[in-house]
């Protein structure tokens, strides 16, 4: 048995407790400074308010400012903030870490330079400690929804880190028959693939709203959603190859490109542009909400720009992420540039 402290209240670090739990670990779940609410009714009876599932009898809960006795003895902590809380991680959690414990992160997302360097966070982090610090970080990435990972629905996952041998310790951890983990060393190319979907998931759900504004005269229609998402594909191959990573992480960004697009916030921020709304109404309507993917987008998109004026790119080279980047913060309409996808290859 391991001791585990998964730091982050959110869906998908509870989620993760199930098959923690179950492999007969101790779980030890905190909340982040805006999580009391949720640990005071898990110390209840165990249901979290946002995942709407009820977790195991047996894990232990704490507060924010329980976080020191939550750590005592852990030999594994979990980062589970959004990625709104990456800076708070970064600067109030890591500095305090035993440097021989190391931190796997389910946040995902990624920061870009003025350079247009994508940056993911793990590797935002390690900028943020000493250089002396012997820290180790790893992250996941992959299609799994929270929801669908605690009622034990077939999830499978990467795990990427530094040191292969720990990789292979952490995922004996959370293995399970139906919590699968392939394991790389390449972390910036899973991570920016697992990144980059959130942004590609809304271009993808442009066709959603588009067929719903359309009407439904009895046939579903799915060529031009098919005919986004494997543009979406195409482009963020194309983005890992620019950031270094393997070309076989493109397999997380397309399965996470189609739970994301299945479910969630960045599919209704899609289907609302989709439906010709503009970005004004649809910040409007989901007012409150956490918009991963219009940050993604916007960063992804930014980070091209500087790029192709430093001549390592071109725009054209990504007519679907430069449209969602427009509708997004130029004040675009709505006008799917299906031409600009054809190429002579």
């Amino acid at each position: 048995m391991s001791i585990v402290t998964l730091i982050g209240a959110g869906q998908m670090a509870s989620a993760l407790t199930f098959p923690l739990f179950e492999n007969g670990h101790e779980v030890r779940l905190v909340g982040s400074p805006l999580d009391d609410g949720v640990i005071d009714r898990l110390r209840q009876d165990n249901y979290h308010v946002n995942l709407l599932r009820t977790l195991h009898e047996g894990i232990h809960y704490y507060k924010n400012a329980e976080r020191g006795q939550a750590l005592e003895g852990a030999e594994l902590v979990v980062c589970g903030v959004s990625s709104f809380g990456v800076d708070w991680f970064g600067d109030e959690v890591l500095p305090a870490l035993d440097e021989r414990v190391p931190v796997i992160s389910v946040t995902k997302g990624m920061l870009d330079l003025e350079d247009g360097t994508m940056l993911t966070y793990p590797e935002y982090w390690k900028k943020k400690l000493p250089e002396e610090s012997r820290l180790k970080l790893y992250a996941i990435g992959g299609p799994c929804t929270a929801r669908d990972l605690a009622d034990h629905d077939p999830s499978f996952v990467g795990y990427c880190g530094p040191d292969m041998d720990i990789l292979r310790w952490i995922r004996s951890l959370f293995a399970t028959d139906y919590y699968i983990i392939s394991l790389t060393k390449d972390v910036a190319g899973l991570e920016c693939a697992v990144a980059l979907k959130n942004g590609y998931a809304l271009g993808t759900a442009l066709a959603v709203g588009m067929a719903e504004k359309a009407g439904d005269d009895g046939i579903d229609h799915h060529n031009s959603e098919a005919a986004l998402f494997q543009q979406s594909v195409k482009e963020m191959l194309e983005l890992l190859r620019i950031v270094g990573g393997g070309m076989d992480n493109i397999m997380y960004a397309a399965g996470d490109l189609n739970v994301t697009v299945a479910a969630g916030r960045s599919r209704t921020v899609g289907l609302l542009l989709g439906k010709g709304l503009p970005m004004e109404e649809v910040l409007r309507r989901l007012k409150g909400q956490t918009l991963e993917a219009v940050v993604i987008a916007t960063r992804t998109a930014r980070a091209v720009k500087a790029l192709a004026k430093a001549g390592k790119v071109q725009e054209s080279d990504f007519p679907l992420l430069m449209h969602v980047n427009a509708l997004l913060n130029e004040g675009a309409e709505l006008n799917i540039p299906w031409k600009e996808f054809q190429k002579e290859m």
